[in-house]
């Protein structure tokens, strides 16, 4: 018999902790990071330097690469080979494939527990999320969710996962050890990407075709606030918040816009918007480097990525990458 997934947990916490621990190490005294940007259309992950602010090298992976995350302490890039219905893993130091995990059809996002062995993966196809045991490399559970399955949060201890689904327009509030969904929060329509805050007590929902961002309390999952974004000369239909990214001081947070070609800067505690920024067409993710002096998005119609200056808010680059890009992960 398997152990459970509260055993797992227990067994694994103190190399956990000592992960964590040199991670925090590593991104105290980094002063540049490497960005991974998976490349929809060309099968692809482009490996940036953000010290040159260049495109250092090209990895080839499974097909149509869409989410992209790494473990606590840096040394495996995990990449959602869509086409391929499974994870496929690369050592960050060779960037050679490791392994490969098992998923449901059409992985497109996912989180990985701090426990550092719990993947949980949305599949866009079966209306699922698949929880993958990372050391074992085998399904452990299948958890049903509404239709289009994409988005995926987690509290900072990982007691709680939010999921959404696209097209039942729902966040899906769902306990880690008992893997039941306790709450489903209807929401505006086509959420996309949920993430919870420093201190899990607001978790941010943006909502493509909505146009929204919905900030809602951790524990109640009570609506705080709904932002509908509108800019001067761009039509409310280009306007759709798809990635999201919050400041560790808790000073702002960065929504994504798609086809406005824009990112949104959010006051964090007032979720008043400060103002807009242009970057490359059809932005879609966003990362920050480990010491939050710069945010990176993904565009991907104009196949680059725009390299923003957290402190002055102003995008001071753009790096051709591959076609389509979709996801990154920045790694210190």
């Amino acid at each position: 018999m398997k152990p459970s997934v509260r055993v797992r947990r227990v067994l694994t916490r103190a190399g956990v902790l000592a992960a964590f621990g040199l991670s925090t190490l590593s991104v105290a005294g980094a002063q540049a990071a490497t960005a991974y940007i998976t490349n929809e259309k060309d099968n692809t992950v482009s490996v940036i330097d953000l010290d040159k602010l260049e495109v250092v090298k090209t990895v080839k992976v499974g097909q149509r690469p869409r989410g992209i995350i790494m473990n606590a302490d840096g040394t495996e890039i995990f990449v959602c080979t869509s086409d391929d219905n499974r994870i496929t893993v690369l050592d960050a130091k060779t960037l050679e494939i490791k392994y490969h995990l098992p998923s449901g059809p059409d992985p497109e996002l996912f989180i990985l527990h701090p426990d550092g062995r719990t993947l949980y993966i949305a599949n866009e196809d079966d209306n699922m999320v698949t929880v993958t045991d990372v050391i074992d490399k085998e399904i452990i559970d299948e958890i049903p969710v509404g239709v289009e399955p994409e988005g995926m949060g987690m509290t900072p201890g990982g007691e709680m996962l939010v999921n959404t689904s696209e097209t039942t327009n729902m966040a899906h509030f769902i306990d880690t050890d008992s893997h039941e969904i306790v709450d489903n929060v209807l929401v505006d329509t086509r959420p996309r990407v949920s993430i919870f805050d420093k201190d899990g007590k607001r978790v941010w929902i943006t909502s493509e075709v909505g146009g929204t961002l919905r900030v809602l309390d951790g524990e109640s999952h009570e609506l705080i606030k709904k932002i509908k974004f509108e800019i001067p000369g761009v039509n409310d239909e280009a306007i759709q918040p798809v990635g999201v990214r919050l400041t560790s001081d808790g000073k702002y947070g960065f929504v994504a816009l798609g086809p406005a070609n824009r990112i949104a800067v959010i006051d964090a505690k007032t979720l008043e918007i400060i103002k807009y920024i242009l970057v490359g067409q059809r932005v879609w993710q966003l990362a920050l480097t480990p010491n939050e002096k710069l945010l990176v998005s993904t565009n991907g119609v104009s196949n680059d990525v725009t390299v923003i200056n957290v402190e002055k808010l102003k995008a001071i680059k753009s790096i051709k990458v591959g076609r389509f890009p979709w996801g990154i992960v920045i790694q210190p």
